[in-house]
């Protein structure tokens, strides 16, 4: 079996080559019982490599248990993993089983292993070194032959130093390292994972799938992802469902991404890193403030045309808008329609007449600039007012580093 099979196999989508170099260590180690350690990001399908080496070992037809460390209280935790006997602790009304018991003969899969409470890893220590183990409440050694895969998000190495972690018992899990990709490090298979879980999901909510533009699909492609693929996915389900329109472009795709900082993503960025994230999530605040004046443009035209606004036109002016609304909003055969003159006045439209053509275009002039510089400068002017020119507010406020924040000062040449 190829890797190629083993994608198709467990539905696996992507062909970077870091992807292909996970799997084919899984499948090398598969028919072992080694101890392996899976490691990567959150959200990068950490679990499906467990499954793979299970479903490829000759425990394939024994037990398979995934138990998540992380979401199990410190108290029981020991319990769950190793079981129990009658009256061992308050509510202990019989004696009970533990995973490693249960799944004698097959796997175990540890995800989050890096929040196991440090008695916790003295037992498990002692379960991969000897295959014995104790019941919470007993002093009879039991035995167990079970393959340990385990899972982290963490830096092992950092948990080690900082006492969170047994040394031994690192080196125990990871005879075997199965570094798994962060979804950045596989531009060629973000598009491919967003076109697949598209059609899931139109298949699922019985509506046509969702497709980006070219500039939407750059967008895409220049977000670095810090949820990895569980937030591609859900960002996926939430265009599906809340967006009435099946192609989507940037400034829509603009307003489902998070901004990112470096603590909220996690990730280890040196200075030109940091500096060109947080300009693209200006860029991101621009996009959708843009997207709101526009929306709040095409109500006040409607508006307008229909009527439920008052503002005082003259003939020219009113034509000119129905003229707009039509071209928009209703059939190219539908005839000209002209208003009747309301009575508040408002300067909105203003009308020029073309030299080549005998028609009148309406230029509607917004109180604010839709350049993105402009904006910029606003909102970062806007910052540092509302801050008393602290910087270091207004970079919180706005989502950026102070040394961005300084450049752009000096690039605006604002005054704080």
């Amino acid at each position: 079996m190829d890797v190629q099979q083993i994608k198709q196999r467990f539905g696996i989508i992507g062909s970077a080559p870091l992807l292909n170099r996970a799997l084919e260590i899984a499948m090398q180690v598969a028919p072992t019982d080694i101890s392996v350690l899976v490691t990567g990001e959150s959200g990068t399908g950490k679990e499906i490599i467990p499954q793979v080496i299970h479903q490829l070992s000759a425990r394939k037809h024994g037990e398979y248990i995934a138990v998540n460390c992380g979401a199990i209280p410190e108290g029981t935790i020991d319990s769950e993993l190793f079981g129990h006997e009658k009256g061992s602790f308050t509510g202990a009304q019989g004696s009970r089983q533990g995973y490693f018991e249960v799944a004698n003969g097959g796997t175990i899969f540890l995800d989050e292993v890096a929040e196991l409470p440090m008695q916790t890893q003295v037992r498990l220590l002692r379960v991969l070194e000897t295959g014995e183990y104790i019941r919470v409440g007993s002093s009879k050694p039991l035995k167990t032959n079970v393959r340990v895969v385990a899972a982290t998000n963490e830096n092992m190495q950092k948990a080690i130093a900082s006492g969170k972690f047994r040394e031994d018992l690192y080196y125990r899990l990871s005879t075997v390292p199965i570094p798994l990709p962060a979804l950045r490090q596989r531009a060629e298979d973000i598009h491919l994972l967003f076109r697949k879980f598209a059609n899931d999901f139109a298949d699922k909510y019985r509506m046509p799938a969702i497709k980006l533009t070219e500039a939407a699909v750059e967008l895409l492609l220049s977000y670095p992802w810090p949820g990895n693929i569980r937030q591609l996915k859900n960002l996926v389900e939430q265009l599906s469902v809340i967006e009435t329109a099946r192609q989507i472009d940037p400034m829509t795709l603009s307003a489902y991404l998070t901004p990112i900082t470096e603590k909220s993503s996690g990730l280890q960025l040196n200075d030109q890193s940091q500096d060109s994230i947080s300009e693209r999530e200006l860029m991101y605040k621009f996009l959708f403030d843009m997207k709101k004046d526009l929306t709040e443009l095409k109500k006040l035209v409607i508006d307008i045309a229909s009527g439920t606004q008052n503002i005082n036109l003259s003939a020219d002016q009113t034509a000119a808008v129905s003229r707009l609304y039509q071209e928009v909003y209703e059939e190219p055969t539908s005839p000209t329609r002209i208003l009747p003159a309301p009575s508040v006045h408002v300067e909105l439209p203003t009308i020029q007449r073309t030299p080549d053509h005998d028609e009148y275009e309406a230029h509607i002039e917004l109180e604010e600039s839709l350049s993105l510089e402009d904006r910029e400068r606003e909102l970062i002017q806007k910052a540092l007012e509302k801050h008393r020119g602290k910087r270091k507010y207004a970079a919180q406020e706005l989502g950026i580093s102070e040394r961005t924040l300084y450049r752009k000062i000096k690039e605006f040449q604002l005054a704080e």
